[in-house]
């Protein structure tokens, strides 16, 4: 694949998978738009680690509370003493429990060959505006005073059950876990942290069940390819989670929502004149 090609996919993957503006909606629209032949699952996988990567390395100390909490809720005694008193072995099951939901409904979809009856750029236009406009009101109209100290498995379970929305490209899982956190009072740092530390079991399952088919296929691929893909997009996700963290310390998700809108709007009128 063309270097123009691999950075500009990756890039996509990378800014989109953590802004709630939807990932898959960009990377199902990219060739549609640019005639460009499909990705592959190899280079698929390969962004898709790019930006776990990214988000474990941005949120480092988190990462090692929850693998050491990981740990110790197995049984690992150091472990265990070494998140005692900490939020984090709560935070893990919580995370684990949010987690389930589109688990189990996207290998559903996925053994009844389900997954792509979805993936058209009409479903991406009215999905990037009906979720844009709810995560407006949620940001706007909710409470926002709840932080990660009070994530309990309810509000988990609910932000997770909300997530197998993201399962309809245009949706975006980013947006629709803030818009369930915002929904539930939390404020809009922690309904994104959450979001973001939610990434990384949902990317991991993903991950396994395209390594699966990639094992079933045969390993033969462009392996420079998805390297350089896994780079590139390590280092965009890097830079739109720093991004997002920093802006809505200090602004809405209005300019998202605005952005959703106008590209749901934009893709419709595109496709009437087509």
């Amino acid at each position: 694949m063309p270097l123009l090609h691999l950075f500009i996919l990756a890039l996509v993957q990378g800014i989109t998978e953590f802004l709630p503006i939807s990932s898959s909606a960009h990377l199902v629209l990219v060739p549609v738009l640019t005639g460009w032949p499909d990705q592959g699952l190899l280079l698929d996988v390969a962004v898709h680690v790019g930006t776990l990567v990214a988000v474990l390395v941005y949120f480092h100390r988190d990462t090692r509370g929850l693998t050491l909490a990981a740990l110790g809720s197995f049984g690992v005694a150091p472990a265990r003493r070494a998140v005692a008193g900490t939020r984090y072995s709560a935070l893990f099951w919580a995370l684990v429990l949010a987690t389930l939901p589109v688990v189990i409904v996207g290998l559903g979809l996925k053994l009844m060959d389900l997954h792509e009856a979805m993936r058209s750029a009409y479903v991406i236009a009215f999905t990037s505006i009906i979720f844009g406009l709810l995560l407006y009101w949620a940001d706007q109209r909710m409470a926002r005073h709840k932080t990660m100290n009070t994530m309990t498995l309810k509000p988990a379970l609910m932000i997770g059950l909300a997530q197998i929305l993201a399962l309809i490209p245009g949706t975006s899982r980013a947006g629709i876990t803030m818009t369930a956190g915002r929904a539930l009072g939390f404020n809009r740092i922690d309904a994104a942290r959450f979001s973001m530390l939610l990434a990384i079991p949902t990317i991991l399952a993903a991950g396994a069940l395209g390594a699966v088919e990639l094992i079933q296929e045969g390993l033969d691929g462009q392996w420079r390819d998805a390297l350089i893909g896994a780079g590139f997009a390590f280092l965009a996700a890097l830079v739109s989670i720093h991004f997002l963290m920093r802006w809505l310390e200090r602004a809405s998700m209005t300019i998202f929502v605005v952005y959703r809108v106008a590209l749901g709007i934009g893709l419709l009128l595109w496709l009437t004149l087509a």
